[in-house]
């Protein structure tokens, strides 16, 4: 159960971890892509950090990666395991997986975009 439990918070910490590469590496350079760059100056003299953060893309892109990575692997162990043979349990543990499966592969959507917009865009403008 415990694995459970690590793997469904786990799959949350992937999306904060991908949406925090969404932010700052893929907004910059989907801004300038639709062209508005303008909008995206008035966001960075409202939020500054986000030069200081975007300085860091690799490494918080690397980190992002191997979360996920982990994640996936340890999502995977969990839907391997037995549900409870309580019915009400059971409808919880399978609530809890289909959650869990869905936060994930919306993490791994947001960062394959963040991804395609931060590191290939780039190389065909």
């Amino acid at each position: 159960m415990k694995l459970k439990e690590n793997s469904s918070r786990l799959g949350l910490f992937s999306l904060l971890a991908s949406s925090s590469t969404l932010i700052c590496c893929a907004l910059p350079a989907l801004f300038v892509t639709i062209g508005a760059g303008a909008t995206f100056v008035s966001i960075v003299n409202t939020i500054p950090q986000l030069i200081v953060i975007s300085q860091y893309k690799v490494y918080i892109s690397i980190f992002t990666l191997i979360l996920l990575i982990v994640a996936g692997v340890l999502i995977k162990k969990a839907e391997l395991l037995p549900c409870p043979v309580d019915p009400l349990l059971k409808d919880a543990c399978l609530k809890t997986r289909k959650r869990t499966s869905k936060i994930y592969n919306i993490s791994v959507a947001i960062f394959i975009f963040a991804s395609f917009f931060t590191y290939i865009l780039p190389l065909y403008l």
